[in-house]
Order: C-alpha cells, then sequence, then structure tokens
C-alpha cells in the first residue's frame, strides 16, 4: 500500500533552517508529481510548493519563494523540503502528498495519498 511517511520538523530560530523529508513506497515514485502542504493553527490547508515526477520543473507559494527548496531523489524514493531564513508563521504541519496525476496543484483535491505529517515550530 501507499505510505508517505515525513520526517525532519522540530523547533527553529527564527532566520534557522529545517529540512524535511518524505520516504515514498507502495507506488511508482519516479511516475508522479509531488507537492508539500502545510497547516498551520487555526489554519486552514495550505499548498507550499510542487515538483514535477523528474524534478525537473518546480513552483511555490509566494509565502515561501525564495526561501524553501522542494527537491526529490528518485533513486531513494524520497522528497524533501529545505527551509531556509524560517519565519514564525511558517509554523505548522507539514504533509507531502501524491500526485492523482503526473502534473501538481495548488488544489488539494489534486492529491490522493498524504502522510502524517511533521511538525516545524519557528520560534521568534
Amino acid at each position: 500500500q501507499v505510505q508517505l511517511v515525513e520526517s525532519g520538523g522540530g523547533l527553529a530560530q527564527f532566520g534557522g533552517s529545517l529540512r524535511l523529508s518524505c520516504a515514498a513506497s507502495g507506488f511508482a515514485f519516479s511516475d508522479y508529481a509531488m507537492s508539500w502542504f502545510r497547516q498551520g493553527p487555526g489554519k486552514g490547508l495550505e499548498w507550499v510548493s510542487g515538483i514535477t515526477s523528474d524534478g525537473s520543473g518546480t513552483s511555490y507559494a509566494d509565502s515561501v519563494k525564495g526561501r524553501f527548496t522542494i527537491s526529490r531523489d528518485n533513486s531513494k524514493n524520497t522528497l524533501y523540503l529545505q527551509m531556509d531564513s524560517l519565519k514564525p508563521e511558517d509554523t505548522a504541519r507539514y504533509y507531502c502528498e501524491k500526485a492523482i496525476r503526473n502534473y501538481y496543484s495548488r488544489a488539494a483535491s489534486a492529491y490522493d495519498y498524504w502522510g502524517q505529517g511533521t511538525q516545524v515550530t519557528v520560534s521568534s
């Protein structure tokens, strides 16, 4: 069965960095686009970044552009999110999600599997 397991979250200071990982199994990882979403306290689910199946195309929400970098290693079936210059407003639970098709979208309806998430907390 499809499994997505996020890791790498934790407590960071304002301006600090964290690197999230998402280990995928149970499907042909290299055939699907992937995205990171997040949900902050009292907020709805927010698309953060997406990447094409071969890693050649990426996109970012305006709120993280220039600070976050999405990447993937298809040989390791792993998705990454490098988060730099962290701000308190980045505090959220972060989820990796598998796209239904081979393209990413900002809409949650375009994804069919997600992990349990990893918590990121940024102190000011």
